[in-house]
């Protein structure tokens, strides 16, 4: 697939910049949105709260009516609270998570794929965390969040694969940022996820070039891209980088 026009959110700083940035120097038509509207130069920045639903209709309302089409949606607005236990968490602070994470990618992905389906062609790139595929006790609403946003994926991908819309999962890995300079688990780190492997990842997807991974994870930092392109081309067992119930053993009732 061609550059075509790609929409940001959480555009105005961190994974969301770069990944605008990127987008651009692809050549690809770039609308940022973020609650400041601030974008980098080159790129349209439209102010959005994700979390409303009408600011949200509106705003890919405009872009399709500027433009004529969303080819990408890349939902990588995001938050995540105090690193406590659940029954320390703050209630406000805890939800808001819950609502950003996946209430933002629910309503840009609701208001996004029908005029994906309309044009017959689609992509949407959800930002999600390796913190997604297990728990923490100090992180249960990024932690559940994120899984639930893989569940948003794979129900994208799912029903959208007859309309040529797919749907994937980004970890970025970590990359220094202020989100990952604010949490507790990172004081001291000196290893970070290159940039360039997050906006690699992210330029395949969008190309077309990692279809088979449709509905399921891949990882900046972790992945091979060449190795990725591979399983894309041969196809991926069944499974493969989702969340899956592990069951015992084979006398497991639950086992698929």
């Amino acid at each position: 697939m061609s550059a075509g026009v790609a929409l940001v959110t959480g555009a105005s700083r961190g994974i969301g910049a770069l990944a605008v940035e990127a987008l651009l120097s692809a050549g690809w038509r770039v609308v940022g949105v973020s609650r400041s509207g601030t974008v980098a130069d080159g790129a349209e920045g439209l102010p959005c709260d994700v979390t409303d639903a009408e600011q949200v209709a509106a705003v890919v309302a405009e872009v399709v009516d500027r433009h004529g089409s969303i080819d990408v949606l890349v939902n990588n607005a995001g938050l995540i609270e105090a690193e406590v236990p659940l029954w320390e968490a703050d209630v406000d602070e805890w939800w808001q998570v819950m609502v950003t994470n996946v209430r933002g990618p629910f309503l840009m992905t609701r208001a996004v794929v029908p005029h994906m389906i309309a044009a017959g062609r689609g992509r949407v790139v959800n930002i999600n965390s390796g913190s997604g595929t297990k728990e923490r006790g100090d992180l249960t609403a990024y932690c559940g969040s994120k899984s639930a946003l893989a569940r948003i994926t794979g129900g994208v991908a799912q029903a959208g694969a007859e309309h040529g819309v797919l749907a994937f999962d980004l970890a970025p890995g970590v990359v220094e940022t202020d989100m990952t300079h604010s949490m507790q688990m990172h004081e001291g780190r000196t290893e970070w996820t290159a940039p360039e492997d997050v906006t690699d990842l992210l330029l395949a997807l969008a190309g077309g070039e990692l279809d088979g991974f449709s509905g399921r994870m891949v990882r900046a930092g972790a992945d091979d891209l060449d190795t990725l392109r591979d399983w894309s081309a041969r196809g991926l067992p069944d499974g493969a980088r989702m969340l899956r119930l592990r069951p015992w053993g084979e006398d497991d009732p639950l086992a698929p």
